[in-house]
């Protein structure tokens, strides 16, 4: 069954320079490995593609059931440099939460 991934976890987004850091954290911490299979850094990479330009890696936290996607390349050059609206990358959080997986 797809499902948003909205409706089973949330997330934060931080950044340096070009680079932006997404969270994902299950509501339910039973949840955690079921996002660790489905949500790789390959399916973040293509479902933000016309966001992040370069690589993203997946970090895994099993202590708290999170993960982390360092995002490369996302952010039009970093705050300082860039003309987008979201300079920081704050809403692209929930770009990430509205990727659906199969559950």
């Amino acid at each position: 069954m797809a499902r948003k991934l909205y409706e089973i976890a949330h997330s934060r987004a931080g950044d340096k320079g070009d680079v932006l850091m997404l969270s994902l954290i299950p509501f339910d911490e039973e949840m955690y490995e079921d996002l660790r299979e489905y949500v790789t850094a390959d399916r973040v990479k293509s479902h933000l593609n016309h966001i992040v330009t370069g690589e993203v890696t997946r970090y895994e936290m099993p202590n708290i059931s999170a993960l982390q996607f360092v995002c490369q390349g996302a952010l039009l050059g970093g705050v300082t440099t860039s003309l987008g609206v979201d300079t920081h990358g704050k809403t692209l959080s929930y770009a990430l939460l509205e990727m659906e997986v199969d559950l």
